[in-house]
């Protein structure tokens, strides 16, 4: 499993520098959305699926979807119409694919293998992450909640056209 533990890191480290590194906002959400991906991998062979799974669903689902959802309402005009014509190429979408891949195949190497497991770690419930973010750490997740809110309206005014 150390084999796909590093294979998992470096797509991460790559698709993260083509993240900062991408002028064209929809590139850089799909080598996001493949970095968040690697980052599942990585907790898979750490040995918690469960953190794997919430991090495909919470990051790699809502909170990407809310991303281009953000830059569907910044993308605004016939000028970003014209651009967004070039995403219809297939050279833009050659580098998430082939990281892409490479994550696939290592997960159906690891799952054929069976779930790793860590020593030393105890097993927590979906029940039990549930009650200690709404009794503990209630105060964070809406601390949390209220900065998506705050950039999503900030977000919103930026694209907004003056009247």
């Amino acid at each position: 499993m150390n084999i796909a533990f590093y294979l998992a890191a470096v797509v991460a480290i790559i698709s993260t520098v083509m993240v900062i590194t991408r002028m064209n906002a929809v590139h850089a959400l799909l080598y996001m959305i493949v970095s968040l991906f690697s980052v599942a991998v990585i907790m898979f062979t750490l040995g918690a699926p469960f953190v794997a799974a919430l991090e495909v669903i919470v990051y790699a689902g809502a909170i990407m979807v809310l991303f281009i959802f953000v830059v569907m309402m910044l993308n605004v005009g016939t000028a970003e119409a014209d651009r967004e014509r070039t995403l219809l190429n297939p050279r833009a979408w050659i580098g998430p694919i082939i990281l892409a891949v490479i994550l696939g195949g290592e997960l159906v190497f690891m799952l054929s293998n069976g779930i790793p497991s860590a020593t030393g770690v105890e097993v927590v419930s979906p029940k039990e992450v549930g009650i200690s973010m709404f009794t503990t750490y209630m105060l964070g997740v809406q601390m949390v909640a209220m900065l998506l809110l705050a950039g999503l309206v900030g977000a919103f005014h930026l694209g907004k056209e003056l009247r």
